[in-house]
Formats: structure tokens, sequence, C-alpha cells
């Protein structure tokens, strides 16, 4: 993942709504540079052609085109947040403001002063690709289907009570609380689904069931529907020629393809290798230093048929790291957790992986103002003060910091602390083992589905070795991946959890209680802490924007001096290659940084010529080729 490290500017408050006041944006941060006169995003180009195919590499296989369900692993395309390619959302998320969205099927929204509901009124234009209208009944089905169906949703929107149809073209949304600055908002997220489909009859002539995977072309709203696939290997899409929202302000200029192709490869190295040969994939987002400090030296990289950009964005940079199963008994105590951080030899990694391009996540909320330094500030320790027995005392006391390996003497001094608070949780070395009172080894599995992630474990598994931990990697395809994470049976992944600049009711899903026992759930740690879930609605329930970042400041010590994960690293740019076959506008946008849907066919690049294919180890292309197989 690489974001930009830059922390947005502070923001002014957004304006209160009046109840009966309509409007056709939405923002959480600051008032919309668009206002109330939103034509296009201006990073656009509105007469960028349409046309031409783009191709994309997916990893694994797929066997559903329903992503709401816990069972199944969706195609490329579609999305449980958001809809994806296919779904289309009451309001459209900006992709060059933070915390603002602009109309889509929802043409207006209002809301009182007090937030406790929300009204939408929807386009009279909207339509799903069978030319049936969205109507007040699919936004009411969809929100009770998907709230029960998502862990994601069922998180996002617990506070929401019900949806009810309050006009021809009007449905409300009633909250449980008032104050939730966010509901509103975020109501805007969720995705239409035809009601008239999914309770209709599959020509298989039995009834469709939305709480299971399905590879039956679904009937969408959104902009391309599939055209044609291969299960668990390969997925076209198609542009829809009617698309009903294509002249609307926030789609100009954007979803310009008249195809997107995803072919799926068994791993990351195999879609290199098809990626470096051409005709597979356009684009990649790049995410691996070596690779792209010394990957592109192959003949279309050289000729100048592929090319690089590192780009920025606002959005700050996501915690990645290992995320302790602290369900597992041998991450309960906060004591092992500590000591496996500061076993941690990032400053070696850097140096002799990374070629020093990477910077260490020290934050949830990296790059931005919502990541807090120092000691807590007054307002924090008011959060902070009346759960103080519940939270590790240095957060009082001690600026958190992670161990800094470029110092002399740091390996064995970092070692040592780590050994002391194994001994301290229980731990004793017995010959070249460490074991518990119950003469258990301490034994730790990593859970990957890239072969090539070896490169970043062992490292850190011979630091743990050294304490007398044995470890081991397992590399699973990327279904069986899916779900030993959805049912939580894992010792460490490597997980990113990635935060916008609004955080709200999400976080529920990532840190709290509840979640950490619902299958499918972003918790990974398996999180249960009573300072963290008070904290939480804290964040939920800011009054304003300086109450919100005092509270996600609060929150993000109690969470790093808990060590329910060790942190990794973070790239400051965004990393991209591309096929030169784009057209693309002269900016690409502030917030996100990278807008691909914003780009253009210009004309198709020679691919799989024989210096190509030789590049890429395999025989000349007028033999056929073998392609690197995908997953089956």
């Amino acid at each position: 993942m690489a974001y930009a490290q830059q922390p947005a500017p502070a923001p002014t408050a957004a304006p209160a709504v009046e109840a009966g006041e309509w409007h056709t944006s939405s923002s959480l941060i600051r008032p919309s540079k668009y206002g109330e006169t939103f034509q296009r995003y201006d990073y656009v180009n509105p007469d960028a052609p349409k046309g031409g195919v783009l191709r994309l590499s997916a990893p694994g296989t797929f066997d559903s085109f329903n992503p709401f369900p816990v069972r199944g692993t969706p195609a490329a395309g579609f999305a449980v947040l958001g809809g994806g390619i296919v779904y289309d959302t009451l309001l459209d998320q900006s992709p060059d403001e933070p915390g603002v969205s602009h109309a889509l099927i929802a043409e207006a929204l209002r809301y009182p002063s007090d937030f406790s509901s929300v009204t939408y009124r929807l386009d009279p234009d909207a339509r799903f690709s069978d030319g049936q209208p969205i109507t007040v009944e699919d936004v009411i089905w969809s929100f009770e289907t998907v709230k029960a169906l998502s862990p994601l949703y069922g998180n996002y929107y617990r506070s929401v009570t019900g949806a009810e149809k309050t006009g021809e073209r009007e449905v409300t949304f009633r909250f449980d609380q008032t104050g939730n600055r966010e509901l509103p908002n975020i109501m805007g997220d969720l995705v239409v689904l035809p009601k008239h489909w999914w309770e209709g009859t599959g020509p298989n002539g039995q009834k469709r069931d939305i709480t299971a995977p399905t590879l039956e072309v679904p009937v969408g709203s959104g902009p391309y529907r599939i055209k044609s696939f291969t299960p668990g290997s390969d997925i076209t899409w198609e542009r829809v020629p009617n698309y009903w929202a294509a002249q609307k302000p926030a789609r100009i200029g954007r979803y310009n393809y008249d195809e997107i192709r995803y072919t799926y490869f068994r791993d990351q190295s195999a879609s290199w290798e098809a990626y470096k040969r051409g005709g597979f994939s356009d684009y990649r987002v790049e995410n691996s230093a070596g690779r792209w400090a010394q990957g592109y030296n192959f003949p279309a990289f050289n000729d100048g048929r592929v090319k690089k950009m590192a780009l920025a964005s606002e959005t700050g940079q996501p915690m990645q790291g290992y995320v302790l199963n602290t369900r597992r008994e041998k991450f309960a105590d906060p004591r092992v957790r500590r000591a496996l951080t500061l076993a941690f030899n990032f400053q070696d990694m850097n140096k002799n992986l990374f070629y020093g391009l990477y910077q260490r996540t020290t934050s949830y909320f990296q790059g931005t103002e919502l990541a807090s330094s120092g000691l807590p500030s007054e307002g924090e320790l008011k959060l902070l003060e009346p759960l103080r027995d519940k939270i590790p005392p240095e957060v009082f006391t001690t600026p958190f910091t992670l161990p800094d390996y470029s110092q002399p003497n740091a390996e064995r001094t970092y070692l040592k602390q780590a050994f002391d608070l194994l001994t301290a949780a229980g731990w004793t070395r017995k010959g070249s083992q460490l074991v518990n009172a119950k003469g258990e080894p301490f034994r730790i599995e990593f859970l990957a589905t890239d072969p090539s992630s070896s490169r970043v474990i062992d490292p850190f598994a011979n630091q743990l070795k050294r304490l007398g931990i044995e470890t081991s990697t397992r590399i699973v395809d990327v279904s069986q991946y899916l779900a030993l994470t959805s049912s939580f049976d894992f010792d460490i992944v490597t997980d990113v959890m990635a935060q916008s600049l609004s955080p709200g009711n999400e976080q529920r899903e990532f840190w709290t209680t509840p979640a950490a026992s619902q299958p499918g759930s972003k918790n990974t740690a398996g999180i249960r802490n009573e300072a963290v879930d008070a904290l939480v609605e804290k964040v939920i329930y800011a009054p304003d924007r300086d109450s919100l970042v005092t509270a996600v400041h609060a929150l993000d010590r109690v969470l790093l001096w808990n060590f329910y994960v060790v942190p990794q690293w973070h790239n400051p740019e965004i990393w991209v290659s591309y096929w030169d076959k784009f057209g693309m506008p002269e900016k690409q946008p502030a917030y996100v940084g990278l807008d691909p849907y914003s780009w253009w066919v210009k004309g198709e690049v020679p691919v799989n010529t024989p210096a190509d294919a030789a590049a890429a180890g395999a025989p000349d292309p007028a033999a056929k080729p073998a392609i690197p197989p995908v997953q089956p």
C-alpha cells in the first residue's frame, strides 16, 4: 500500500443542514469545493473518448457473483462496500475530497440538526441494467438485506434502527441515538440491489437466494455488466451502453473503457511475469520496493512500451503489520505481544530488502492529523482518565516509539528486553525452546498466500527463533486463506487496516468486542477491550471535527500500547507502472491519488514480442507460450 505521508490541512467545520433543507452533496470535514453546483470532478477530461479494453490481473480464484454473504469468494469487479463496478450507491464518494459524497441514485438528502435521521430523495432517472426503475422499496430491501448478511454493513449501520418510505421517491433512515454526525453521510454508501431480481426465479427454475454464493450473472445498476467468464479463471465486464448515470456529474469523464478483463493468477510472481510479457495486465500498483528498484529491466520497459510514475495522495498510510490473533492463549498477554514487537528489526529489512525506500509505520492513522504523537493532550486525558484502570499505564507517561535497530548494540538490548517480558509472562527457556508452565513449546505459524512472502517473514522468524520461539510459514490459496481468516483460524497474518480522514462507524468493525466474534469481521486481532470499545463510541459521537481528532488520538494510543499488531512499513508514494496505451488527465485526484477510471485507451501497444517472451522465460509467442496457470 502506498499513500502520501503529508497530513491534510486542518479543515473547517462542515455546515449543519437544517431539517427540510435539501442538498446534493454531503460533507463531514469541510464544505465541498464544488458547493451545490457540482458539474464534474475538476481533474477529469470531460471529452475522454470511450472505447478499448482495460486488462487487469487478480489473485487466486473466484466462485461467486454475490459479495455480501460471508461464504464464497467474489469475482473481481464486485465489492461489499461501494458496490464495485456493477452496483451504484445512493451517493458517490468523492475521489478528490475527503469525507465528501455527491448525488448518484439519490439526487438529494436532508437531515435534522440533531442527526437523528436522514432522508434521501431518489433520482427519477435511476435505473437497473434491465431497465427497471430503482425504487424506495429497492433501497429499503437492500438496507435490511445487506445489514443482515454482511458483518461490515452490520457494524457500519448498527445504529440505524430502520428505513421507511416517507414520500413517493423518499426514504428515511432512523437512528437509535442523536449526535452521530457521520451516519447521515455514510448512509449514502448503501449499495442498492434489485429486489425484483433477487426475489425472482433463476434459469434453473429455483428461487434466487441472496444468502448464498452464485455464478448467475446479476442485474446491476452500475457502469459495467458481466459479458463473459470462465469460473475461477477470468471474467470480462462490458460497459453498459445505456447506463442511466453516464452523464451524471460524478460519472462524467470516467468509466471510459468498453471492456474490463480480469485474468486470475495463482500468485504475485505469476502475475508479474505475465505483466512483463504483456496482454494480461495493462497497469499495476507496485507494492515491492525490490521490484520497483531493480525489476523494471525487461524489454518492454527498456524500449518505452511500459512506463513508471510515482504519485502522492492526502489519505495517509494504512497500518500494515503482523496481526497477532489474541483469541489464541499465547497472544493474550500484552507482555508477549510487546516482546514480539521488540524482536522485529525493521531497519535491517529496509536496508537489505527494501533499498531504504520504506518508512516505519507508527500509527493506525499514519501521515494524517489523526495520528497520535508525544503525550496525551488535555482533551485526550479527559477521555482517558475515566478508563485509566483499563489502559496500559505507559499511555499516560511515555510517548509511543518502536525499536530502532540502527543504534549500537540495539539487537542485544531489544532481544534481552523481549526475553525478560516473555519470562515475566510465564515462558521459560528449556534448551533451545521457549516453553510455558505446562512444558508446551511456543510455536507460531505465519499464514500467507504468496510463496514470496517468506522473503519478509523469514527475517522476523529468525529473530523469534533466537528467543526460543519455533516458527513456520503456511502458504495456502486465496480461497483457503479467506476461509481461515474469516473464521479466525490462524496465529499471525499480515493485514492492512486502511482508514479514512473521517473515521466513524466502521471503527466498530475494526476494533470492538462484538466484532471479535463475528466471522468475516475486520477485527482480525480479536480485540476485546472495554477501553477500546468506549473510545470507539467517543469517535463515532464526536460533536465536531476537533473532538473527533482528539478522540482518534486517544484511540490510536490505546491500540498502539496494547501491541495487537507488530507494525511493518509504508511507502510514502503510490508507485504505478503501465503499458503506454492510456491517455490520462493532466492530474490525478489529490485525495486518493489514483483514479484509473479517469484514464482512456489512446491505442494498443505491441506485446508478446520475442524479446518479451524471452525475458519472461517463455518460448517465442508464435508458438503460443504457456501462461502461468491460474488457480483451479
